[in-house]
């Protein structure tokens, strides 16, 4: 999860990232004093809206797409057209939940292949 997180900082099309490991974040100080280490979970917004971010996590090969996020293979979410889908865009936005906001469970895969992967659908979502 660190790998894909320090890739993810890098890209221009991830306006926000939230993983506890990093120092920037505003969960850090509570994550390191309850923590003994830090898991495979990551959220992170694309600057895209919300057919775009469908098309992003669709176009995933390695990550599964699931409501359910948790286990040994890596998964991928879209909370406003999945989990959040009931609520209405303007309510979602207000909570923080924006279209392009996307949840990884990191699995055990080869960390290169989860990273081309994630490349790959950026590359499909995007239309480059």
């Amino acid at each position: 999860a660190k790998k894909v997180v320090a890739w993810l900082a890098q890209r221009s099309e991830v306006v926000r990232l939230h993983y506890p490991l990093r120092e920037s974040d505003p969960g850090y100080a509570v994550a390191s004093r309850q923590m003994s280490g830090f898991g495979g979970m990551v959220s992170f917004v694309l600057d895209v809206d919300l057919p775009r971010a469908e098309k992003f996590v669709s176009a995933t090969r390695l990550f599964t797409l699931a409501e359910s996020l948790g286990g040994v293979e890596s998964l991928i979410e879209l909370p406003a057209s999945m989990t959040h889908a009931s609520i209405p865009p303007d309510r979602r936005k207000a909570l923080g939940i924006d279209d392009g906001l996307v949840r990884l469970s990191v699995g055990i895969e080869d960390v290169d292949d989860l990273l081309a992967d994630l490349d790959h659908a950026l590359k499909v979502a995007l239309g480059r």
